[in-house]
């Protein structure tokens, strides 16, 4: 089968596919605007990041087969894809350690203030009785909203730290809320109110788009801890600032409501200007080599099926 990579894709899991049979193109640098002049005869196309627009879609003359390697599609035109008969497929579950270890690292880091610490002596100062204050996680409330596989093996890690969960998640069974310990809130802005940290694991849709705005952060403890490790787009940016600015709230980012496109070195932080709270990643989450191996062995899986017997595993529309 002809499959167009669009992505950072394992070098060894490529060679795994051409073994197998399959005429490969792998051009990482391509995007959604030059996309549909390298899609034309590809059956199979491959993405992370990459956003698969209609028009991308719409181009791809003999186009079977979108596989997301991850998790959340929302970068993918799903409802289009499927009126032009396209399967969106992805793979679930298998960045979730990688997300939850960096979300456990983002609010540990702001809990002891850790950039800080580093940047100051770095520059030669010596503030032990500045950093010596830190309120610590035990014992602490951790709200997760969302529990899904990243939520949950969020969920494990806190538990580990001695902290106290509480959840808000209208899909999940009453079972997981018990295996994990964690007490059940029947509205996010409750959960809030009683939270010393809160973490967020949702995807995209245009029923969470914009979900974390002023009112949330409004019903946030002055001086609790937000993380976002999800989709950029659930927080509204410039309110979550003020939040920080003017309420004492410390914020965990590696998604951004604006992230640079693949090939881009440059990122505006002028949002976050003067918010001095907040620590960032590059959106890395997913991004250690186990996680990649994982992802990239259940892309190979997916077209290992689809190729030998027609049908579409994970398949999402």
């Amino acid at each position: 089968m002809k499959i167009l990579i669009a992505d950072k894709f394992p070098a060894h899991w490529t060679d795994v596919l051409a073994k197998q049979g399959h005429q490969i193109t792998s051009n990482p640098a391509l995007d959604e605007t030059t996309l549909p002049g390298a899609i034309k005869d590809q059956e199979i196309l491959l993405v992370r990041s990459t956003k698969v627009p209609a028009a991308v879609i719409d181009a791809g003359n003999a186009l079977k087969l979108i596989i997301r390697a991850g998790a959340g599609t929302n970068t993918i035109d799903v409802k289009h894809a499927a009126e032009k008969n396209v399967a969106v497929c992805n793979c679930p579950g298998t960045n979730s350690i990688a997300v939850a270890e960096l979300a456990m690292g983002l609010l540990l880091s702001l809990d002891r203030r850790i950039y800080h610490n580093t940047n100051d002596l770095r520059n030669g100062v010596w503030n032990k009785s500045e950093y010596g204050k830190a309120r610590g996680l035990f014992g602490r409330t951790l709200g997760i909203i969302g529990l899904g596989h990243i939520g949950r093996e969020v969920a494990k890690r806190a538990a580990a730290f001695g902290m106290k969960l509480v959840a808000y998640d209208p899909f999940a069974k009453e079972e997981t809320f018990a295996q994990l310990q964690a007490a059940r809130y029947i509205d996010i802005y409750t959960l809030a109110e009683k939270c010393d940290a809160i973490t967020i694991h949702l995807p995209e849709t245009p029923e969470t788009k914009g979900l974390f705005n002023k009112k949330f952060f409004d019903a946030m403890k002055p001086g609790s801890i937000f993380i976002n490790a999800a989709r950029g787009g659930l927080v509204v940016t410039a309110d979550l600032v003020d939040a920080v600015k003017n309420k004492g709230i410390k914020a965990g980012l590696d998604v951004y409501e604006k992230e640079p496109k693949a090939a881009d070195k440059t990122f505006d932080y002028t949002p976050f200007a003067g918010a001095e709270n907040i620590y960032g990643t590059h959106h890395i989450g997913a991004s250690t080599d186990q996680a990649q191996d994982a992802v990239a062995e259940c892309t190979v899986k997916i077209i290992d099926q689809y190729a030998t017997t027609g049908q579409f595993l994970y398949k999402v529309n």
